[in-house]
């Protein structure tokens, strides 16, 4: 039985040739350099070993040029590479603004994905040939690591924070997954496939799946149970700041620091609100920790991240209608004697920020 040992895994990213060829290259650098050196060293035993007891050697004489060479040499290929390097890191490492997002939950020992359109999937997942893909991860328990070799892309997966990894498919086709991080006693069957399809092919997919609505009308009936729209108000008149156009601003803090309001930041604001609170606020809003799973709170982001700017009418832009600001507000309102505190604040006013308490 003839087995194949491929030299790499194929190549199937617009990162997949600049890694080659960066890795090729050391490889090829560290072959030459290792040869030479040893077969230097077999010429030097060789050339100056001892003939006679009695030899005594001839005095070395400094060779400034030699040593000079020796130093600047290494260092400028050094440097090449070092430079080389931090540019696939910057391209790779450097999110796009624009593109398919896609959330990503790791648990022991699975990955789950939500696509926007409401699509959820266990160890697959399905993307388009030709469009850049945004993938926002997170985990349930232990550390995790999304590697797809093909991709020549792998992304650390840690608890209580988003990791975003990023890629351009360049040909349909399967291509595994693994996690790339010892997770436990089963971290080797922690694989998957990422399946890459014509877009046309893709929307039939998207189109063919029982859908449950889109992952931020989801988010918008989960804010409405926890009765978060008793505080996060549209017209601005509720204990915590509205959300209208929250996701990607600055949010200016009582300590008079500025944030933006990304995936972090509204993670933050619905699990420990009293970290950073938004300037005008009290610090009123309860913690939901233990209330929702990493899950909901990407279902919560994504209907944040829905909410455009309030119309001239008063009305909100959410996922699907109806429901307003999207700041969980509790399981419980906040009781009605709570002193309410809403000046106008100075910057925009986030949702994810420490709404109500």
């Amino acid at each position: 039985m003839q087995v194949s040992v491929p030299f790499s895994p194929e190549q199937a990213s617009t990162f997949a040739e600049g890694v080659d060829g960066l890795y090729g290259f050391l490889w090829v650098l560290t072959i030459l350099f290792g040869v030479g050196i040893t077969l230097t060293i077999f010429y030097f035993a060789v050339k100056y070993r001892r003939r006679d007891e009695d030899e005594i050697p001839r005095p070395i004489r400094p060779a400034m040029r030699l040593e000079v060479a020796w130093t600047v040499i290494p260092f400028i290929v050094s440097m090449g590479i070092f430079a080389w390097g931090a540019s696939i890191y910057y391209k790779m490492y450097r999110t796009p603004d624009e593109g398919l997002d896609i959330y990503v939950v790791a648990k022991q020992w699975m990955w789950k994905f939500q696509h926007l359109d409401g699509q959820r999937e266990i160890n697959e997942l399905h993307i388009p040939y030709g469009r850049r893909v945004k993938l926002t991860m997170t985990t349930e328990d232990v550390i995790h690591s999304f590697y797809v070799p093909a991709f020549r892309v792998k992304m650390d997966v840690v608890p209580g924070k988003y990791s975003s990894v990023w890629f351009e498919p360049t040909k349909p086709g399967r291509y595994q997954l693994f996690c790339a991080e010892y997770c436990g006693t089963s971290h080797s069957g922690m694989i998957g496939w990422v399946s890459v399809m014509e877009p046309s092919e893709y929307q039939a997919w998207l189109s063919g799946g029982a859908g449950e609505g889109s992952l931020a009308q989801t988010g918008q009936k989960l804010f409405q149970d926890l009765a978060c729209i008793s505080c996060h108000r549209t017209d601005g008149q509720g204990r915590g700041p509205k959300l209208e156009g929250l996701y990607g601003s600055q949010v200016q803090l009582q300590d008079g620091q500025r944030v933006v309001a990304d995936e972090s930041y509204i993670r933050e604001s619905i699990l420990n609100p009293k970290a950073r609170l938004v300037s005008g606020y009290q610090a009123i809003m309860p913690t939901f920790q233990g209330l929702v799973n990493e899950e909901q709170l990407l279902q919560l982001i994504a209907y944040v991240r829905s909410l455009g700017p309030q119309s001239a009418s008063g009305g909100a832009n959410p996922a699907s209608a109806q429901p307003q600001p999207a700041q969980h507000q509790g399981n419980r309102p906040a009781e009605p004697n709570v002193p309410r505190t809403n000046p106008t604040p100075t910057g925009p006013q986030g949702g994810a920020e420490r709404p109500p308490q």
